[in-house]
């Protein structure tokens, strides 16, 4: 009998390659789903569990976490104007299923998959709820493994977010959204993945969170990402602040009048302004000798064309 993996955020960017490479490593996954979820194909499988339920209801997270081995926390929100939104998911969210699991008569491991934003809370209500969730989970852990992963800029096929930018850059304009002393790593989501497996197969508590890249020390300026992803001349369009500032504040204001959850708003203004989202390897590498194993360049050769 297979070991069971209970993994939220299943059918996100990133936990649906998670949610494939734990089955490729032999786990049956149970996936915590809405209601309204509708299995494709190849989601299907005799390793995989379905649990209808969200991250408020405790009645299916019991059902998620039974006799499971353990857990991957990767729902969470990204979207929405009022702190409050953000704390529901992102922390309370988190200390609900944690304290269900550290209550189990054998504990799972628990990893959670948290944001290089928990660095710097006071930007945005994102970053304060990110930076929460983890304290929640160091809170109320108990004696229960543990981990986090805090990535940097995750893409890969299937992404919406960062790869639009790059398609753009393959066409000759390169958007710049932050300034030209910004640095910031990034991380091809196949090697996050990686990083989650090492964790489950070495069986270390370790208890903390960890940064982790693509092994570009130092990061990438803005016009390094423009150089490793063109195959042709770039125009570099710079957005100024101000203007990002504008739509934010459109953004935000149309948010509150239809009632849509917004992702451009001040605060994640100032997380794209940033000046350093640059992560360091050392201390993941000493704890799992894990090494990620796709630079940009070739990340995003597979990124586009659906590798």
């Amino acid at each position: 009998m297979s070991r069971i993996v209970a993994l939220t955020g299943g059918t996100g960017f990133i936990g649906q390659v998670l949610w494939r490479f734990l089955e490729e490593a032999g786990w049956t996954v149970r996936v915590l789903v809405r209601s309204s979820f509708r299995p494709k194909r190849q989601e299907s499988s005799s390793t995989t569990e379905f649990v209808q339920g969200t991250l408020h209801d405790e009645k299916p997270l019991h059902d998620l976490i039974k006799d499971a081995e353990a857990i991957v926390h990767c729902a969470g929100r990204v979207r929405g104007l009022h702190s409050h939104q953000f704390e529901q998911t992102n922390v309370e969210g988190v200390r609900r299923i944690v304290r269900l699991a550290a209550s189990q008569q054998t504990p799972p491991r628990f990893v959670l998959i948290s944001s290089l934003a928990a660095r710097e809370p006071s930007l945005s209500n994102y970053a304060w709820s990110k930076n929460q969730g983890e304290l929640a989970l160091e809170e109320a852990a108990g004696f229960m493994p543990w981990i986090i992963f805090r990535p940097p800029a995750v893409y890969g096929p299937q992404d919406h977010a960062i790869l639009p930018l790059f398609r753009w850059i393959r066409r000759g304009i390169g958007v710049q959204l932050g300034s030209d002393r910004a640095r910031f790593s990034m991380l091809f989501v196949e090697d996050l993945a990686n990083a989650v497996l090492a964790w489950l197969d070495r069986g270390v508590h370790a208890g903390r969170a960890f940064e982790l890249h693509d092994g570009k020390t130092g990061g990438y300026s803005w016009q390094e990402v423009f150089e490793l992803v063109s195959e042709k001349k770039v125009w570099r369009l710079v957005v100024p602040a101000s203007l990002l500032n504008a739509t934010a504040s459109m953004n935000q204001v149309m948010a509150r009048i239809i009632g849509y959850d917004p992702i451009l708003t001040y605060g994640k203004v100032r997380e794209l302004r940033h000046a350093d989202w640059v992560c360091d390897n050392s201390a993941l590498r000493l704890e799992l000798g894990w090494r990620p194993s796709v630079m940009l360049k070739e990340g995003v050769r597979r990124s586009l064309s659906g590798l």
